[in-house]
């Protein structure tokens, strides 16, 4: 037997709003939106019911809904009054939507609040990777309208916009930002037109006079080699530009501990490493702003992430604590302050600085976590970050460890003979034929293989083929060894120098020619560039090894590659040198901008801040520069895959070469191998960040 159908007042009605559910009874003539303000429904609206923004649409029903014993009768939807037929804001109103503000309720009613028109609504960006994200924004604009009996005779134009706030949008006891108080004048210079005021924490961040339904903020993620950033609306979370830049540091130093020494070498050198960062921050977001046109006014939020050192110099800190040990923190806490005080060209901006981690793992890995979230599930994942530096994280809900590895600049192009950064020109996939010894290459800006037909005149009329870039260092030595050209030790084999004309003597060591068209137009692999990437992809496979023997892990179920160079490794070459421990190949992936995915989550959800500053504060971090078994673990990770580790997953993907009689001697004597720092191929840098 049916429920008997709930009795109403008179004068009252029951509205039930779908998917969340919730129900009540509202006086009749009540607008939708007034109805959802009263039951904590999530509707949004910027013009607080004006017809003015279009946020606020929803679709009502009409029918019988046994689930809440209702039955909505058609006249139950009046028709559309002049305030909505003649509706002309940005948001057209969809098809079968009403506007929330302006739709009366003269019955029983049932509707539904589609995505679009939630405040927290769920987005999908897979441009960066942000996959589902409820927005959850930190700053809101209100649109207020002025009664003359604000606050009384004689009111300040703060207390009118006070007064108005608590009417329009019951919000009380509200501050204002000391750099907004020289606007307020201007934002209330014609009270009939109202004022738009975005809100933050119960303080007025900006103030605009009339309307205003747009607010903007940055993600920018601050690399020792680019800096990256995504311009978003704060409201829909639609990324609406995006650009990047060199790190212009970099003529100070390829890598971090280059410019710590730049500034332990010259009085003053932080504060030109500062103002240098300030400046390609201050052009970005100008840069940003014009791409999306918008004013940077709007620009109310801005978040920043990057390595300790990058963190540090932004804020005008000395980093050279962070060059030595104890590579101590002047904070690791988030830092927030006014977008003017990092020089930033944002009136009203905020910057929200996220945590680091410790010495060597900076905000960086804080936001790459937040959006690769190996603390959210059961899954042991494996999260590095390949750069300069590598930052890597393992385990899972149950308990993260993080370390850094000094990798050096190799994996970038640096170090290597005929190694270049990734652009137009430089070799970055390689195959080598196992019979013949013969390579083919692809080169960035062609999409053909070099003995394809028009390789040669494609290349040309692009510069030709300048060097090797870091992913097709990674291929390039990969094929070697899988093409039995170098042994397991990393030496490239003098007797095949009889077999191919690939292989060469160069000096007292050989080398494999990788590219021949003539005088100055040749590239080799030597045994140097072999070597500096055994070092590197030592210095991470150590560092990795050494997280899991404190996690007390014996599996890892997913491998996650992140950072510029991160996205463009082949996971099946990562497996041949041993860059990550021996996995399913399909465990393998490749992430991107796992930092600057981070970072726009913290921008558009304050949730998500909450969350990383939690998870930072669980996090184990260990020390290579103290740790006794790094050496140890470094020298097994010298060989490829590796000394003595198993490779059995990778077995069933590749034919791994049979096990060879080490290399005659050359007549060179062999220097030891160990950890190098990015600038010194004889120092143990285990504490260089």
């Amino acid at each position: 037997m049916a429920a008997a159908p709930r009795r109403t007042g008179q004068g009252e009605h029951r509205i039930v709003f779908t998917p969340s559910g919730l129900s009540g009874t509202v006086a009749e003539g009540t607008s939708v939106l007034d109805a959802a303000r009263e039951l904590g429904v999530d509707l949004d609206s910027v013009c607080s019911g004006r017809a003015i923004c279009g946020r606020c649409q929803v679709v009502p029903s009409v029918g019988t809904f046994p689930k809440w014993d209702m039955t909505v009768r058609p006249d139950h939807v009046v028709d559309p009054d002049d305030l909505e037929g003649h509706y002309v804001g940005r948001r057209p109103i969809a098809d079968g939507h009403r506007l929330g503000c302006a739709l009366r309720i003269v019955g029983d009613l049932v509707v539904d609040v589609p995505p679009a028109s939630q405040i927290h609504k769920q987005i999908v960006r897979k441009d960066i990777g942000l996959g589902e994200l409820r927005i959850d924004p930190v700053v809101t604009l209100r649109y207020v309208a002025f009664d003359d009996d604000d606050a009384g005779a004689g009111a300040s134009v703060l207390d009118r916009i006070r007064a108005a706030l608590a009417r329009t949008w019951d919000l009380h006891d509200v501050q204002v930002d000391a750099e907004v108080l020289p606007h307020l004048h201007r934002a209330v210079a014609d009270p009939t037109d109202g004022a738009t005021l975005a809100v933050r924490d119960h303080r007025i961040a900006a103030a605009w006079p009339g309307y205003v339904d747009r607010s903007v903020g940055v993600a920018i993620d601050i690399g020792s080699t680019t800096v990256a950033g995504y311009l978003c609306d704060l409201s829909s979370g639609e990324v609406l530009a995006t650009a990047g830049r060199m790190n212009p540091q970099i003529r100070f130093g390829e890598d971090l501990m280059s410019r710590v020494s730049y500034v332990m070498l010259n009085p003053g050198g932080d504060r030109t490493l500062t103002a240098a960062v300030r400046q390609a921050l201050s052009e970005l977001v100008t840069e940003l702003a014009a791409d999306a046109a918008v004013e940077r006014s709007q620009v109310l939020e801005l978040v920043l992430v990057g390595n300790p050192i990058m963190h540090h110099l932004v804020l005008g800190i000395d980093p050279t604590p962070l060059g030595q040990s104890p590579f101590t923190l002047a904070t690791g806490e988030p830092v927030e302050l006014r977008a003017a005080d990092l020089d930033i060209p944002a009136p009203f901006g905020r910057v929200y600085l996220a945590p680091c981690i410790a010495g060597h793992v900076g905000a960086d890995t804080a936001a790459a976590i937040l959006a690769e979230g190996p603390h959210r599930g059961d899954a042991v994942q494996l999260l590095i970050d390949v750069g300069t530096n590598a930052e890597i994280v393992v385990g899972d809900r149950r308990a993260l460890y993080a370390a850094s590895s000094p990798t050096g600049p190799a994996f970038e192009g640096a170090q290597i003979s005929c190694g270049q950064r990734a652009t137009t020109g430089a070799v970055e996939r390689v195959r080598i034929d196992r019979t013949t010894l013969e390579p083919r290459f692809r080169v960035i800006g062609c999409d053909r293989w070099s003995d394809e037909e028009g390789f040669t005149a494609a290349v040309a009329d692009s510069g030709g083929v300048t060097g090797v870039c870091g992913s097709g260092i990674i291929e390039v030595i990969g094929e070697l060894f899988l093409a039995g050209i170098i042994d397991q030790r990393g030496v490239i084999r003098a007797e095949l120098a009889e077999r191919t004309d690939r292989v060469v003597a160069d000096g007292r060591t050989h080398s494999y020619v990788l590219y021949d068209e003539g005088p100055g137009a040749q590239l080799r692999i030597t045994q140097d560039d072999v070597r500096a990437i055994q070092l590197a992809k030592a210095a991470l496979r150590a560092g990795t090894d050494l997280l899991l023997e404190h996690a007390g892990l014996d599996r890892i179920d997913e491998v996650r590659l992140a950072g510029a160079f991160g996205a463009h490794i082949d996971p099946r070459y990562a497996l041949v040198l041993g860059l990550v421990p021996d996995v399913p190949l399909d465990a393998v992936r490749s992430v991107g901008n796992a930092a600057g995915s981070g970072a726009v989550r913290a921008l558009l959800s304050g949730d998500k801040r909450r969350e990383m500053e939690a998870t930072v504060r669980t996090i184990t971090k260990i020390e290579t520069a103290t740790e006794p078994r790094f050496q140890e673990l470094f020298v097994a990770a010298l060989a490829f895959p590796h000394a003595t580790a198993p490779s059995t997953h990778l077995a069933e993907v590749v034919d791994l070469p049979a096990s060879r009689p080490a290399s005659p001697p050359t007549g060179r004597r062999r220097r030891r191998l160990s950890p190098v720092a990015p600038n010194d191929d004889t120092a143990d840098p285990r504490g260089t960040p």
